[in-house]
């Protein structure tokens, strides 16, 4: 019985060591997206439509939008003058679109 179980577990182990490992985020990647898609309304980390509202660390805080997520739902859904990219941009795009604007509100965008 004893056998079983550590048999049983050693399997589990394999089976779980084939699953694909979660993806890595790809600032690089991240920044070429964001070139490509945001940077005519947001260069520099700013906002040519709404000014109070860039993408510097400390109105990212002020608008609870300071997070992966937070962010990525904002690219995926859009909001206000902001269009949706849910449908151009793939869901790895977003995901490192937004831990590349995040890496660089810690910076000041400097």
């Amino acid at each position: 019985m004893k056998n079983f179980f550590f048999g049983f577990f050693i399997a589990c182990l394999a089976l779980i060591s084939f699953q694909n490992p979660a993806q890595a985020v790809d600032l690089n990647n991240g920044e070429n997206v964001f070139t490509a898609n945001c940077s005519a309304c947001h260069a520099g980390g700013n906002n040519v439509i709404m000014p109070e509202k860039t993408l510097k660390k400390g109105a990212l805080s002020a608008n609870e939008m300071n997070s992966v997520g937070a962010i990525t739902y904002q690219v995926t859904n859009g909001k206000n003058a902001m269009p949706a990219f849910g449908g151009r941009l793939t869901e790895s795009d977003i995901e490192d679109v937004a831990n590349f604007v995040l890496s660089q509100s810690e910076k000041d965008w400097g």
